[in-house]
């Protein structure tokens, strides 16, 4: 991180780079709000073909050294196109992609469903990025489209 970019551009970089791609090849965009980023949440969207908005939410804490910053990802699905509104439409869902992941398909590979992504330097935060992104797209973007369910 260069003295002049905050740790929040900086996270916001990394993000791009390590999840981005993956995220735009299945139709979601990062909504360009620098005042959002500024405070450490990222959204990327997708409109589905039903009409409803799904949503991809990186909440990221930065924390000087020593301690560990810290991410997590949530997952909403809605008929109002802002995630932070609460719906009573039958499709409205919103959980952690750590609770979906770890509670409701029973996999345990996080230590638990209330799990935050920490991290110290840039290869820690590839890593945790990389790994949170591989299971939005294993579990979390299937999951908001309706295509995968827990059993």
């Amino acid at each position: 991180m260069t003295t002049t970019q905050s740790a929040q551009e900086y996270y916001r970089v990394l993000l791009t780079t390590v999840v981005g791609q993956a995220y735009h090849a299945a139709g979601y965009t990062l909504e360009d709000n620098p005042i959002q980023w500024a405070g450490g949440m990222y959204r990327y969207s997708k409109r589905l073909d039903s009409g409803l908005y799904t949503y991809i939410l990186y909440q990221h804490l930065a924390y000087p050294e020593p301690n560990p910053s810290r991410f997590r990802v949530s997952l909403v699905r809605t008929d109002i196109p802002n995630p932070n509104a609460v719906s009573r439409h039958d499709a409205y869902i919103r959980k952690t992609l750590s609770e979906l992941v770890v509670k409701d398909f029973g996999v345990a590979i996080l230590p638990s469903a209330d799990h935050w992504w920490q991290y110290r330097t840039t290869q820690e935060l590839g890593h945790a990025l990389a790994e949170a992104g591989h299971l939005v797209v294993g579990y979390g973007i299937p999951w908001l489209a309706g295509e995968l369910l827990p059993d």
